[in-house]
């Protein structure tokens, strides 16, 4: 049942990719029937931006926040955790997720569509009994993430950006890392500017995964708010994420309080540095997670 299960879930995932590309590519093919308008109805993954008509670099880093906008076409990006590291101190179990970097790969496509794959080639996991000492450790590759982000509003300015995010995870990792099974979901993200260079995010995010026992499927409902203001070239962040997953076995809710701070260079508009922290507010929510990392433009 678990096999008919994951079989079940590709083609709602690719529907999903479909449903994306062909809105992208209706968008161009009507903006490309239309006389002279300006920079969106120009460039593609064939006719790259020009380096001087490039938007300002937009990451979904740091935090966990994502945003609504998208790589400018016929450019690439790349977006990655240096280092990470999370903390669990639940159950009188110490559990330990290590991260050896954590690569995003963008690849913009139109001017309001790029698409994403995400898998982090190094992940040990080491877990301790308190009470016995028994220790074990796990090592190897993470589960592969493709996504397609396609911007709905705002991703060339404007009070308000929107963005549906549809993803699918195929299960790269071992037993230990990930579950093993093909996973999908959405996101939507939401970007408003408000007064005095203020900017609060919204990423609500739904996804359809496997039942901890096996066998079927649950949802999961994801969402945070975040405030975040430019000080020079440095970008604080703050927000609030909950996680509620409706696993048959036993609903359960997560909450954190995360900070962020990016840096973008004056002298280099293509690179970001960032790092944060986030704080577990429950028991079931990891007690801490520290994360250093870096973003480029090519």
């Amino acid at each position: 049942m678990v096999r008919l299960a994951q079989a079940a879930s590709v083609p709602i995932a690719a529907a999903m990719f479909a449903a994306v590309f062909s809105t992208g590519a209706a968008a161009q093919d009507e903006s490309a029937g239309t006389p002279a308008a300006g920079p969106p109805a120009q460039y593609s993954l064939f006719d790259p931006t020009p380096p001087d008509k490039l938007r300002s670099l937009c990451t979904d880093r740091p935090t966990k926040s994502t945003g609504p906008c998208t790589v400018d076409p016929g450019h690439f990006q790349i977006e990655s955790d240096l280092f990470n590291a999370t903390f669990d101190r639940a159950g009188g179990v110490d559990a330990n997720t290590y991260l050896f970097t954590n690569p995003t790969l963008k690849l913009g496509i139109t001017r309001t569509l790029d698409v994403e794959a995400n898998l982090a080639p190094a992940i040990t996991v080491t877990t301790r009994d308190r009470a016995t000492g028994a220790t074990t450790s796990v090592t190897g590759i993470g589960d592969l993430f493709l996504r397609a982000k396609l911007n709905l509003a705002g991703d060339d300015g404007g009070a308000v950006a929107v963005a549906l995010v549809p993803y699918v995870k195929i299960p790269t990792a071992r037993a230990g890392i990930g579950n093993g099974a093909v996973e999908e979901g959405v996101l939507a993200p939401i970007s408003v500017s408000l007064p005095a260079k203020w900017s609060l995010s919204l990423t609500p995010e739904f996804d359809w995964l496997l039942d901890q026992a096996g066998g079927g499927r649950h949802a999961n409902l994801i969402n945070l708010v975040g405030l975040s203001h430019p000080v020079g070239a440095f970008t604080p962040a703050v927000e609030l994420w909950t996680d509620t997953n409706f696993d048959p076995a036993g609903q359960v809710t997560q909450y954190s309080f995360d900070l962020g701070l990016s840096w973008i260079p004056p002298k280099q508009p293509n690179f970001q540095l960032d790092g944060g922290v986030n704080f577990g507010l429950n028991k079931v929510t990891a007690a801490t997670q520290v994360y250093i990392g870096a973003s480029r433009r090519f």
